[in-house]
């Protein structure tokens, strides 16, 4: 067989977080052991009913059997622009300020082949979702990353940035409310945000897809489209995997900066044959009647919450009680790194959960849990996890 030189963007790529922690649970599971898997976030909720007789009825259609338009169907993008609309109060233009996405890592991972050029500096706040530092080596660009620290509420501290840095960076890439942390942005942090992204023309990449699963009617987050002047330097992407139980569906949207928005668009057309228009439709018929189902995926994963953030005390495990998100973000016991405790826990009691490394170096000494399983499995896990 032949061994080929691959490229170095591949031969260099870390193995994905996922994967390595898949491993290990296949390894665990092969003992016998009952396994919990509390490590990625994919909902364990069904998608609703109505949504997948809206699918079924599209499917059927003759039209949606060809290749879609790369940006979306028209009516995709209105509903989007609607949406934002009723939710957030921005206005959008749905012909230039709205793209479809296959899934919002699709559209992240293509937006910086779009704006980012050999040698480029991209800020990435960190933990992070590991695909913005990827997507930017892809490019050929630089990686600089800025801690999101538990003494300052897990966002990162902007004030920290020098101005040679803010001057040096195309882009900086946020995510709110935070995937591990949960941690949510205040108005003040994106206002300031915005302000300095205007000041020195840096790009400002708001990866949303946690906005709906909120506990407090008076703690609803924000877009970061709210804040006046933010379409200037900003691009929201957006998703309907964790709104409406959709991961394996694969559709989402960018919003915000026409310009950029364009660019995004000139990649896709060039690297995908867009979203199948069947599914387009079905995104729509959730965006416009999905708000009752919404509001109940809450309260089940408020009670998810309640009971593993208990739980998690009573084992003497510090734990942050989050007020968005389907994660918890809680600390290692002392005597070990992530790595470590996570690896105990899954070999010693079959639960699966993620370690905050995997999320950056800022994320040791952390360890991520998902809840995405019945309130049941819950507790079991948290009394095996006691238990040690």
């Amino acid at each position: 067989m032949s061994d080929f030189k691959l490229a170095r963007r591949v031969a260099e790529l870390p193995p994905y977080l996922f994967a390595r922690i898949d491993k290990v649970k296949k390894e665990v599971a092969a003992r016998g052991v009952d396994i919990i898997s509390l490590g990625i976030g994919d909902p364990d909720l069904p998608t609703p009913d109505f949504i997948i007789d809206a699918l079924c009825e599209a499917a059927r259609k003759p039209v949606n059997h060809r290749y879609p338009d790369y940006e979306g169907l028209e009516s995709f993008r209105s509903s989007v622009a609607g949406w934002y609309g009723r939710r957030f109060g921005v206005d959008l233009d749905p012909k230039t300020e709205v793209v479809n996405l296959i899934g919002s890592k699709e559209g992240i991972a293509h937006f910086a082949l779009a704006v980012t050029d050999p040698g480029d500096v991209n800020l990435v706040c960190s933990p992070n979702y590991p695909v913005y530092p990827i997507t930017t080596d892809f490019a050929g660009g630089e990686t600089v990353f800025i801690p999101q620290l538990e003494e300052n509420g897990f966002l990162p501290d902007l004030d920290s940035i020098s101005p040679e840095l803010w001057e040096r960076a195309k882009s900086i890439y946020v995510n709110f409310p935070n995937n591990p942390t949960a941690a949510m942005a205040t108005p003040e942090f994106f206002r300031k945000l915005v302000e300095r992204a205007r000041e020195t023309n840096t790009i400002v990449l708001h990866d949303a897809a946690y906005t709906e699963i909120y506990f407090d009617e008076n703690k609803r987050p924000m877009s970061i489209l709210e804040i006046p002047g933010a379409k200037d330097v900003a691009v929201e992407f957006h998703s309907l995997s964790k709104t409406y139980n959709m991961t394996g569906w694969r559709v989402g949207m960018a919003v915000g900066n026409p310009q950029l928005i364009g660019a995004l668009g000139n990649i896709k057309t060039n690297v995908d044959s867009g979203c199948f228009q069947a599914v387009q439709e079905a995104a729509i018929v959730a965006m416009e009647k999905g708000d009752a189902h919404v509001a109940e995926t809450r309260k089940i994963y408020r009670q998810r919450r309640d009971v593993m953030v208990e739980a998690l005390h009573k084992a003497g495990i510090e734990c942050r009680v989050p007020d968005a998100t389907i994660y918890l973000w809680a600390k290692v016991p002392a005597g070990y790194t992530s790595a470590q405790f996570v690896t105990k826990v899954i070999e010693e009691t079959g639960v699966v959960i993620t370690p905050g490394s995997g999320f950056g170096a800022a994320g040791e000494g952390f360890f991520r849990i998902s809840l995405t399983v019945p309130t049941e499995r819950l507790e079991e896990a948290a009394s095996r996890i006691s238990s040690l």
